[in-house]
């Protein structure tokens, strides 16, 4: 954890221009709706509007705070302890919308928010529509019945921070370079007899050192706990020339999402079905990533994906590509034929990051892989920013 590499920050003049540029896309993409102000509360949104980072996860589940975003102008912040928040030029105490914090009458609660809101928009002239992150229904019920335009922020947060900027792109390299620091602290630390909570802290612990943030999910398995995936970690043992996969799901330093897996032998003997799983998992994200490019739509990366195995089809991954920025992202790219009602097109843009993902597990099977690769969209293709090496024993085996 002493290397040289770990140790960045931005510059005060990158770290205006991180801010300048995320403030600028959300407003960029609110002209495209017709919106005159977002109301935030969301914490990843505070995050990539203000740059707010306190209390983050309390604020995910009771929102205590929230931003007011004006089309143009200063922005205006409820609740935050520190008062250096870029382009924030007034600050008040909030006036609050959970039960946490009002009580069990949430729509009186709505009223004293909703009238705030109001005096803020007669200040500045604002007349437009007005979206809302997720509040309780009573503020959308109390804002229309007053006449209001309401739509949904979650859109145009989503949609501004698909674009990376350059200073994005640096916080997410660094954020990729610490966490895969603590995958190789764990992969030397692993043995038989460790249990997965003892494995899986050690990506905490270098992630909390480097000045990350949290973790989204526990995702390690060993032995047949990796066949279905998306078991988290347990207090289980790991036994010898058991299968070990994980996904680090880890926000880092800034803020940003290191998004990485990787399948491990617990141990020198390989049998002939972790390498088959290992071969598809890898061929996968492999020929996958091949794809990205820009101007190729979602529906065609579907239509040209990898083809896989029958017997690995049942358990497959939930998806097969997601955009990657503060958190997972926009777009999320199924595979063909699921989720038909909820699945949608739009375009492979030039610096959208995006996660290229494989679990390859056969019903029946004791054990399956997780590989996943994060990349950066180029003008001309991609760029593979999770360099993370494969597991060589089971790879070379599988031939």
């Amino acid at each position: 954890m002493g290397d040289l590499a770990l140790e960045f920050s931005l510059t005060q003049e990158q770290y205006g221009s991180l801010n300048e540029y995320r403030l600028g896309r959300i407003r960029r993409c609110m002209r495209e709706r017709n919106v005159d102000l977002c109301v935030l509360n969301n914490p990843v949104s505070l995050r990539y509007a203000i740059d707010y980072d306190e209390y983050q996860l309390f604020q995910a589940h009771i929102p205590t705070v929230y931003l007011l975003v004006p089309i143009e102008g200063p922005l205006r912040m409820y609740g935050a302890a520190r008062r250096d928040y870029l382009n924030v030029e007034e600050y008040q105490r909030p006036h609050f919308i959970s039960v946490f914090d009002a009580g069990l009458d949430l729509d009186a609660a709505a009223k004293t928010f909703l009238s705030a809101i109001a005096d803020f928009r007669r200040q500045l002239g604002l007349s437009g529509k007005v979206a809302f992150e997720r509040f309780s229904p009573f503020v959308t019920q109390r804002a229309m019945s007053a006449g209001w335009s309401i739509v949904d922020a979650e859109a145009i947060v989503e949609q501004a921070r698909t674009i990376k900027s350059a200073e994005e792109l640096l916080c997410i390299r660094h954020s990729i370079a610490v966490a895969q620091e603590g995958i190789a602290a764990m992969h030397a630390a692993m043995k038989p007899g460790m249990t997965e909570n003892q494995l899986l802290s050690i990506l905490h612990q270098v992630n909390i050192a480097h000045g990350g943030i949290w973790i989204d999910g526990r995702m390690l398995a060993s032995g047949a706990r990796t066949n279905p995936w998306l078991q988290e970690a347990t207090h289980k043992r790991i036994e010898r020339n058991e299968l070990v996969g994980f996904d680090t799901d880890l926000i880092g330093p800034y803020g940003y999402l290191a998004d990485i897996s990787r399948t491990w032998l617990c141990g020198e003997q390989a049998n002939t079905q972790q390498c088959a799983a290992y071969r598809h998992a890898y061929d996968e994200v492999r020929y996958n990533m091949s794809l990205l490019e820009p101007g190729i739509s979602f529906q065609e990366l579907v239509e040209k994906a990898f083809k896989r195995d029958e017997k690995y089809i049942p358990n497959r991954y939930v998806c097969s590509f997601h955009g990657a920025g503060l958190c997972d992202e926009y777009p999320k790219i199924y595979y063909k034929g699921d989720w038909p009602v909820d699945s949608y097109d739009g375009l492979i843009e030039e610096n959208m990051v995006i996660c290229v993902e494989s679990f390859s597990g056969a019903v029946g099977e004791k054990e399956g892989v997780k590989i996943e690769n994060q990349v950066l969209v180029t003008a001309t293709g991609y760029e593979l920013l999770s360099d993370y090496s494969y597991e060589e024993t089971l790879l070379m085996a599988s031939h």
